[in-house]
């Protein structure tokens, strides 16, 4: 889901409507997509009466026919009026110029169509009767429409979408209608506690769902868009203050203006309740029978999980059908309308975007819709960052990685060895709600996306921070498929989160971005003031995956526990996948902490109903992780030999 900051509110449209704008960047000559299509614009009705918005872009030339290309949005089908054209059609210009019958769908409430709409529509597996409806029936009732009152198509569907409409077309396939061929979910959400937007360890996601649903409201509808969308008002451009001066989640939602509905649903339901379960699409996908290429982003600060969820919940559902992910050194759609060359100061060498919308989207569709050769397209076609390599495997995680653990030692060591007895079998830190530790060294209102590989030296400082790091590393040392701590804390609080940073150290001599270069224009010109501080990459701490956990949910996420003062206990929990190398003169980092502030919302410290919680539950707590024998807290990973990649 789009849970970006206001700002960003324009630019999540588009790439859920798909437009040129969006992808920032033409793929060859401009096209006209008025000189090659004709717009249609219909009413469809849905099995129980409601009548969906849905724009038809045909084209012109009718000596052959096309297959249904659909996409399904919440964020609005514009712009509207059969004389007003979208600048872009397809996911890459390279469809709009192949031809196929783009289509595209105003959801359930939203915009232009009728009926009621609903977060992460449940599906229903058994349908009794027309009023149970689910977007699969939508997208069922819609194909059907289509086939018989589109002229010139070829008996074939696809359908795509990225985030939101990733969604729908993750929950539209399922039992799926014969003519449907192709689907690619992109950044689907799939569970949303469990990974995905709302919740991360049970941990809410705090500055991303409030910049979301401070624009995302309830809709009357059928309601054209506001021709002025006007932003939330932060007050500052500094969201870590913000959120601290709100201090509690009950104050934030007051300040949504009583239409804070969708809001209110994400942060009440804190456990893993059946709200919760009923969302989970995961549990749903059986009965899928067109081919689906399932497509994230290794920096993917919103939907990361869910494309490795839907993925592996195909695999186990739907046997027979082709099946595949893809995963590029991406930020949340960035493999859309970005060149994927680089993120932040970290490069990955290639203009990854453009590989894949040319050698793995586009043959996808032509080959499953048109019959136009074959895609060649492996199990996981996944992207390794650090040597920057496109890797292709037979499944995902490779069968050939081995499960290592990195253990923590005394002194801020970080070891594959396990640690021997020690002195002092512990560290510990004072974690104070009242200054919680920033995710970024930066002023921002909500999340930039640069975090997920931004450099981590700016808490080297604090107190409430832990550190461990390896050896320089004597040779390449790549890790493939989930990380998960396992870590033997105690706490003098009731409860308390538990941070956990996988890092890339650089060497001290690593060479300096290009993006601090001086300008072409400037060089060899003398310099006339002083000029700000040289960025030095040397030393460069790369956040490569990091998640929190809630330690209440130690045991269960339906059931959380209080902590006992005092007590040692263990914390083990799953980070979202990672495929990356940490290279011969690196080293790797782990950092542990309690708060990631205003990423996520504080932990009080206390064992309460958070989003009740009042100020004066919030209380300092000293944490101690422990690394001597029998109580070794150390992060398992899958780790690849040199010899087992493709």
């Amino acid at each position: 889901m789009l849970r970006r900051r206001v700002g960003m509110v324009a630019m999540s449209l588009l790439i859920g409507a798909g437009s040129l704008l969006a992808q920032g960047k033409a793929d060859g000559p401009e096209f006209d997509v008025k000189e090659h299509y004709t717009k249609y614009e219909y009413r469809i009705a849905m099995r129980d009466g409601v009548r969906l918005f849905t724009a038809v872009y045909v084209p012109k030339d009718d000596s052959k026919s096309y297959p249904f290309l659909i996409n399904r949005t919440p964020y609005s089908v514009a712009p509207y009026g059969v004389d007003q054209y979208r600048t872009q059609l397809g996911p890459s210009p390279d469809f709009d110029k192949a031809g196929y019958i783009f289509v595209y769908q105003d959801v359930r409430g939203r915009f232009m169509s009728e009926g009621k709409f609903v977060e992460m529509r449940p599906h229903i597996d058994t349908k009794k009767s027309k009023s149970d409806v689910d977007d699969s029936s939508d997208l069922y009732d819609t194909i059907e429409w289509l086939l018989k009152n589109v002229p010139n198509n070829n008996s074939r569907a696809g359908i795509w979408g990225i985030s939101y409409p990733g969604f729908f077309t993750s929950a539209s396939m399922i039992d799926t209608h014969p003519a449907l061929k192709a689907a690619s979910p992109q950044a689907p959400m799939t569970d949303l506690f469990k990974g995905d937007d709302a919740y991360h360890g049970g941990a809410f996601m705090m500055a991303a769902n409030f910049g979301f649903y401070s624009f995302f409201r309830p809709q009357g509808n059928p309601e054209l868009p506001p021709k002025v969308r006007v932003p939330f008002d932060y007050g500052t451009p500094d969201g870590y203050e913000f959120f601290l001066k709100a201090g509690t989640l009950e104050n934030l939602g007051k300040l949504l203006g009583g239409q804070e509905e969708l809001w209110l649903d994400q942060v009440h339901h804190d456990t893993y309740d059946e709200y919760w379960k009923a969302r989970n699409l995961a549990a749903h996908t059986k009965n899928i029978h067109c081919a689906v290429l399932t497509v994230g982003g290794w920096f993917d600060a919103e939907d990361l999980q869910g494309p490795f969820t839907l993925f592996h919940a195909i695999e186990r559902d739907d046997p027979g059908i082709f099946n595949a992910l893809v995963v590029g050194p991406w930020v949340h759609g960035g493999w859309y309308r970005y060149d994927g060359n680089h993120l932040g100061r970290v490069s990955f060498g290639a203009n990854t975007g453009d590989y894949y919308r040319k050698n793995i989207l586009f043959p996808f569709f032509e080959a499953y819709l048109k019959g136009n050769g074959d895609a060649k397209l492996p199990k996981a076609y996944v992207f390794e960052t650090g040597t920057n390599v496109w890797r292709q495997y037979a499944s995902w995680p490779p069968k050939s990685a081995e499960a290592k653990t990195l253990y923590l030692h005394a002194n801020g060591v970080l070891s594959f060895e396990p640690p021997k007895q020690e002195a002092t079998a512990y560290d510990e830190y004072v974690s104070d709600p009242a200054k919680p530790v920033p995710f970024v060294n930066f002023v921002a209102q909500a999340v930039p996306q640069e975090y997920m590989v931004a450099d981590q030296r700016f808490v080297a400082s604090r107190t409430d921070v832990l550190a461990y790091q390896t050896e320089v590393l004597q040779e390449d040392v790549t890790i493939a498929g989930p990380v998960s701590p396992k870590l033997f804390v105690s706490t003098t609080g009731t409860d308390s989160d538990w941070d956990v940073k996988l890092i890339d150290v650089y060497p001290p001599d690593y060479p300096q971005s290009k993006l601090d270069e001086p300008r072409p224009e400037e060089k060899g010109k003398p310099q006339t003031d002083v000029g700000v501080p040289v960025f030095t990459m040397g030393g460069y701490e790369q956040l490569v995956r990091g998640e929190p956990f809630r330690g209440k949910f130690r045991h269960s996420f339906e059931k959380p526990e209080t902590f006992t003062p005092g007590k040692v206990e263990e914390v083990t929990f799953s980070m979202s996948d990672v495929n990356h190398t940490f290279r011969r003169g690196h080293r790797i980092m782990v950092q542990i902490q309690s708060s990631w502030f205003p990423l996520t919302d504080r932990n009080p410290q206390t064992f309460v109903n958070i989003p009740d919680a009042k100020l004066s539950d919030f209380v300092k707590a000293m944490e101690r992780v422990y690394h001597g024998p029998g109580q070794a807290s150390g992060i398992e990973a899958n780790v690849i030999a040199p010899g087992e990649k493709k």
